[in-house]
């Protein structure tokens, strides 16, 4: 009982925090693809999440079983991002309109270089932070896994970095861990793991190379069980972070038994 309170604790205080924002759940929700408002409900609930992403052009303001409506009645914070726009210039003014919709500085800034891989354009994504942050937002990037445009986005100031794991919808999971080792490993702000999470095992594999939170969206609002899903994807974020902060053993070349030969104790 003893050493499960001190882990029961321990996970409790240890909180996610993106600005002045605290969290106390580290997964993401993105909402594309959810089959109804119904599930939704549900999902959010069984996820235990406490931010819960938003494209401006899906959301109506003024049904009363609205997307909207939905996320700000489970009592969720919303994270309006800037899916489908394409350049700098469309990215600020997305973020413009879904500061004055939703009432929030935070946006989750995505600037999409084609229509085929969906990947950032990586050079209009840092043109655009640069702005919305001199604007005041708390800019969370959707970038590559390139370690280097990760330290350029947060010299300029972005309340985390947001590396993909694989391309949007993929499923691929984490296609280059090295790399996302190496974007945490720099980092002072928090690492989110974004795009191409497929499994509750790749959630899991995010939060133990030291990423601070996941989010999923399709892999949850397309599969079969959306809700027993997101029930999945809580738990595997959660051990994946239990498991990082315990720390892994040293990886070895040879075997080498758990047990000592030289001073057995019988129990």
């Amino acid at each position: 009982m003893g050493s499960q309170g001190n882990s029961d604790s321990k996970i409790s205080a240890d909180t996610l925090r993106i600005a002045d924002y605290e969290f106390t759940s580290r997964l993401i929700l993105g909402t594309g693809g959810i089959p109804s408002i119904d599930q939704l409900r549900s999902v959010i609930s069984e996820s235990k999440t406490q931010l819960v992403t938003v494209a401006l052009r899906r959301v109506s303001l003024d049904q009363p079983d609205s997307l909207y409506n939905t996320i700000v009645n489970s009592s969720v914070r919303i994270l309006p991002n800037t899916a489908g726009c394409y350049t700098s210039t469309e990215a600020v003014h997305t973020a413009e309109l879904a500061r004055e919709a939703f009432e929030t500085d935070l946006i989750k800034l995505e600037v999409i270089g084609d229509d085929k891989t969906l990947l950032p354009d990586c050079l209009e994504l840092l043109r655009a932070a640069e702005v919305l942050i001199a604007k005041g937002f708390v800019v969370l990037p959707y970038t590559t896994d390139d370690p280097v445009i990760a330290q350029r986005l947060e010299s300029l100031g972005c309340g985390a970095i947001m590396p993909l794991g694989s391309p949007i919808g993929t499923g691929l999971g984490i296609r280059n861990p090295h790399n996302i080792e190496m974007i945490v490993e720099s980092a002072s702000i928090p690492v989110i793991l974004d795009a191409g999470i497929g499994t509750p095992s790749d959630a899991a594999r995010a939060m133990e190379l030291g990423c601070s939170a996941v989010l999923c969206a399709s892999a949850i609002t397309k599969c079969p069980d959306p809700i027993l899903m997101a029930s999945a994807m809580h738990h595997a974020v959660l051990s994946g972070r239990m498991a990082y902060l315990s720390g892994r053993i040293p990886k070895r070349y040879w075997a080498q038994a758990s047990s000592s030969t030289e001073a057995m104790v019988d129990f």
